[in-house]
């Protein structure tokens, strides 16, 4: 073992780095594993690209959390993204179980080795390709699932009854065998005892390293001598020989080897996650993450760019320009810059970047040019930034004319829920003329975004919890103020509600130690109110300098109050009777994430999050989740009604671990928003506590409709048509269901009209989508499929995202091969330098090599293409107080190697191998790696359970 790994090990077992410990005698099932994987692995990024940049790194204490390891990798403002990203992983792979429950191959029953593999690597290759792209939440969805085959492997098979002390490495590549597979003729077991199956596989099975793993039907027989799964599912494991070898919990028929699969499960997914880090890099892999220096947030825009809208593209170069001279290099610098254009009959493309000076290159490149008739493709280019966009962004549209696309709406209206993204809408001249030229011709054309026109922005905006702000285009640079307040910041809402028509109203809300730079944002016209502090001082709204406020905007329909921080319980008190908007905001980094549940449809049970509209007029349950704190608890979770008074209380549960489960007796029909409401330590007194409360941006509505995909891949093949099949379920009257579907690709679609379901019945349907043979490997497709009740009285939808994957050919792990190694290395080490020379090549049908960086060392690298163009020559040369080096090479389709050197501490020397690669070093290195992790792992006292079939 190389001194560095020596070191690496030593690390581990004094960090605890990779410590996995939970109370004795509980079990760790596949949501815990892969949180456990993902939290170490990601400290290991955050050290390297720490390491890189020439910074000290501290390991957080253990047992890890998201929000330590968000602390120690310096990216506070991540906290939440963090731990929405383990959420969704989490998810995805436990719905192998639930969407899978029946298929042998996703769980490696039924001896389906190779199946099982196939799955694991393609998948795998979706997840590096969608990364290079970019497009992180589709690779987040697949790699969940993969991940869920792999641990299964581990439970399922007999790998750790043939002694095993290491993960399996073969199961995430294709190019080598992952062992000899029993025939299908071959006895593997004989029957055991009620209470003992702990010597039931065949002696000669073990011997010979035979892999096997258990059969399992729900209904059904398995040939005859083979292993049973096992458990009350399993209806083979009655059959001779009968037992089971699944090592799924404490309690399984191989319950007593649980610790050691479970081990190499947390391994084995740690080796595929530092295998996809691998192929992205480091900061691309934190970025996947949702870890990211500075904010968290991407700065969005949606602009019109037709001849009236001169005025506003300007206005937003302005903005831009002021927000990245002063946010760029601070912890409030926006992580993502997205730009969508649109006019008529054009919209897009996106632009997304990390770089701000391009950003604002591709702003300045804006003109306003053409028009027509008045109505734009609004819509179509906010469907564009909704699925571009990370979940939760905040987006910018920027419009003086009525939406041309209005058949989107409900599209529109459905991603905005799934992604819990807030939009704001700049409407300019709402009263005004626009003026258009209509081709070559200078004619003026008469439009207006009028009163039934600027509705449906007006309806968009509440959706999402954003503004409509209504302005004159002079205005408009006085009210793009709120974008600077909300880009970059970690807002938290604090209230927010809508009255129309308006009506005579109190609200209250609280302000804990944490909020700052609290902000009142209030939309309509001629609204009165009276703000009360929690010490009893008042405020009018005709006073735009009193003693509650630090700042008093008010600019066509929109007020903006920025208020002096005091803690305690405020109280706002609406007198307006026209209709208005009203949102507090503050910035804060204690928030918390939400999802619905209702039980699974797999035999096994349990409950699954709900991706769209929860059941209307039925109990229903709740996990509330809080980030950026680990002293907060949640004693109220409240359904309100968003325009008007009316509430359903929860009962809360703690769940560990910042969750908490909140149960109501009926889900409101009526549009809600979600209240959460706590104690967390106060700032100045870690002995007192103050009530907090945060509020859901997003408005949710119930549906008394299911729509649901049933069984679907996430990978599109170029003109090959991918099926998804859904099921459509109805609590209430029956009838022929409207279906429409639309994706933002604008690939083929064909899907049936309609559906005819029976009254609290269902019918499943299926849709077929084509990507062109053209389409570029990486591409991301959302697709949105919606369902309306007869007479569109109800609507539901479901949304899923899919990756466009060139068939992989390339298979193989680039090769290095060392040319000369030169060291000169005594004490004292400073002194002197060592150097090396490696020729990198990726086969002769390979790709060719995409990059190649350090894993390990802080010497110099560099990289340059030699003969041919297939070849890469590296050099390497470093002090001798840094003797080892491990460089990651990838090639174009994202098989990693990783190859080590180490100086010698001789006289100077030059070592020529003949034709030797170093693939051989690389296995050992990864060998050696994983058995330090095994070891760490089994320092420690704890208990695992696999949840799973």
């Amino acid at each position: 073992m190389s001194s560095w790994l020596a070191a690496l090990c030593l690390l581990l077992l004094h960090t605890g780095a990779f410590g996995f410990g939970i109370f004795s005698g509980k079990s760790l099932n596949h949501q815990e594993i892969t949180e456990r994987a993902i939290l170490n692995v990601t400290v290991q990024a955050c050290r390297a690209v720490a390491m890189a940049e020439g910074k000290d790194f501290t390991f957080p204490p253990q047992p890890f959390t998201a929000a330590s390891v968000v602390a120690a990798c310096q990216a506070p403002k991540s906290s939440k993204t963090f731990l929405q990203t383990i959420q969704l992983i989490q998810k995805t792979n436990q719905r192998t179980d639930f969407r899978f429950f029946f298929s042998p191959a996703n769980h490696f029953d039924n001896e389906k080795f190779s199946e099982g593999r196939k799955i694991i690597t393609e998948g795998l290759s979706a997840v590096k390709t969608a990364n290079k792209r970019e497009n992180f939440e589709v690779a987040r969805e697949i790699l969940g699932g993969i991940l869920h085959t792999l641990q299964d492997f581990y439970s399922h098979s007999n790998w750790v009854e043939m002694g095993n002390k290491l993960p399996n490495s073969n199961l995430i590549r294709q190019d080598t065998s992952i062992g000899t597979v029993a025939d299908e003729s071959r006895a593997t077991c004989r029957s055991c005892d009620r209470d003992d199956c702990s010597n039931n596989i065949l002696e000669d099975v073990l011997r010979d390293k035979i892999l096997i793993s258990g059969y399992f039907e729900l209904l059904g027989t398995k040939p005859k001598g083979k292993c049973s799964h096992g458990g009350i599912l399993d209806s083979t494991s009655i059959i001779e020989p009968t037992g089971g070898i699944n090592k799924d919990g404490l309690d399984a028929k191989h319950g007593y080897l649980h610790t050691d699969a479970a081990n190499l499960a947390i391994a084995a997914t740690s080796e595929l996650l530092e295998d996809v880090r691998g192929a992205a890099g480091d900061k691309p892999f934190l970025q996947m993450m949702g870890i990211s220096k500075g904010s968290s947030k991407a700065l969005c825009f949606v602009i019109d760019t037709t001849g009236s809208m001169g005025d506003d593209i300007a206005a937003v170069r302005n903005v831009t320009a002021s927000i990245i001279n002063d946010k760029v290099g601070t912890e409030d610098e926006p992580s993502l810059y997205i730009l969508v254009p649109f006019n008529d009959p054009a919209f897009g493309p996106l632009t997304r970047t990390k770089d701000p000076n391009a950003f604002k290159e591709s702003i300045n490149s804006l003109t306003a040019t053409g028009g027509g008739d008045a109505p734009e493709m609004s819509l179509s280019g906010l469907q564009l930034a909704l699925t571009g966009a990370p979940p939760g962004s905040e987006i910018f549209l920027f419009t003086d004319a009525a939406a041309k696309d209005a058949y989107l709406k409900s599209t529109v209206t459905a991603l905005i829920e799934r992604t819990k993204t807030v939009v704001n809408f700049m409407i300019t001249n709402v009263l005004g003329r626009r003026r258009r030229e209509s081709g070559n011709s200078q004619q003026q054309l008469l439009a207006r975004v009028g009163t039934s026109d600027a509705e449906l922005y007006r309806q968009l905006a509440h959706t999402s919890g954003g503004q409509a702000i209504e302005v004159t285009k002079s205005e408009l640079p006085v009210a793009t103020s709120i974008i600077a307040e909300s880009s970059g910041s970690s807002l938290v809402t604090l209230l927010q509600a809508a009255r129309s028509p308006g009506k005579a109203e109190n609200f209250t809300f609280a302000v804990d130690e944490s909020a700052k730079k609290l902000t009142i944002y209030i939309t309509g016209s001629s609204v009165a109110f009276t703000l009360i502090s929690p010490s009893g001082v008042s405020q009018e709204s005709t006073n735009t300098t009193g003693p509650l406020t630090t700042a008093f905007l008010s600019v066509g329909n929109f007020k903006t109050l920025q208020l002096k921080i005091q803690a305690g319980l405020w109280e706002i008190r609406m007198v307006s009777t026209n209709p208005y908007t009203l949102k507090v905001v503050a910035e804060s980094t204690v928030d918390f994430l939400f999802e619905f549940l209702e039980p699974s449809q797999s035999p096994l049970g349990g409950f699954d999050a709900v991706d769209n509209r929860p059941k209307a007029g039925v109990n229903g349950s709740l996990m509330v989740t809080l980030t950026g704190t680990d002293s907060a608890t949640v004693t109220e979770v409240v359904l309100v009604q968003s325009s008007g008074s009316g509430q359903v209380n929860g009962t809360v549960e703690a769940q560990g671990g910042g969750n908490f489960l909140a149960r109501f007796d009926m889900i409101p029909s009526e549009e809600f928003v979600v209240l959460v409401k706590g104690q967390t330590s106060s700032g100045s007194s870690k002995s007192s506590s103050m009530i907090f409360q945060r509020q859901s941006n997003t408005n949710v509505r119930a549906s008394t409709l299911t729509v649901t995909p049933v069984i679907s891949d996430r990978v599109l093949v170029p003109g090959m048509p991918l099926s998804v099949v859904f099921s459509l379920t109805t609590s209430g009257a029956g009838g022929n269901f409207n279906i429409q579907a639309t994706n933002d690709q604008s690939f083929a679609l064909t899907f049936p009209p309609s559906l005819s379901v029976g009254a609290s019945g269902s019918a499943n349907g299926t849709l077929n989508i084509t990507a062109p043979v053209n389409t570029s490997s990486g591409t991301d497709v959302t697709l949105t499929v919606q369902a309306e009740a007869p007479g569109g009285t109800d609507t539901n939808y479901f949304v899923q995202r899919f990756t466009v994957l060139t068939p992989v050919t390339d298979i193989t792990k680039p090769v290095c091969q060392l040319l000369s190694l030169q060291s000169n290395c005594s004490a004292p080490c400073s002194l002197f330098m060592w150097e090396l020379s490696v020729q990198v090549t990726d086969g002769a049908n390979g790709t060719g090599v995409d990059s190649v960086s350090l894993k390990q060392g802080n010497g110099t690298l560099n990289a340059t293409l030699g003969a041919g163009n297939n070849i890469t020559l590296v050099s390497y040369n470093a002090s001798c107080c840094s003797p080892d080096v491990e460089l990651w090479v990838v090639d174009q389709v994202g098989n990693v190697a990783s190859c080590s050197y180490a100086a010698r501490t001789t006289s100077a020397s030059t070592q020529q191998p003949p034709t030797t690669a170093t693939e051989s070093s690389s296995t050992k290195t990864v060998q050696s790696f994983l058995l330090c992790l095994i070891i760490t792992i089994l320092g420690l006292n704890f208990s695992f359970d696999i949840q799973i079939n």
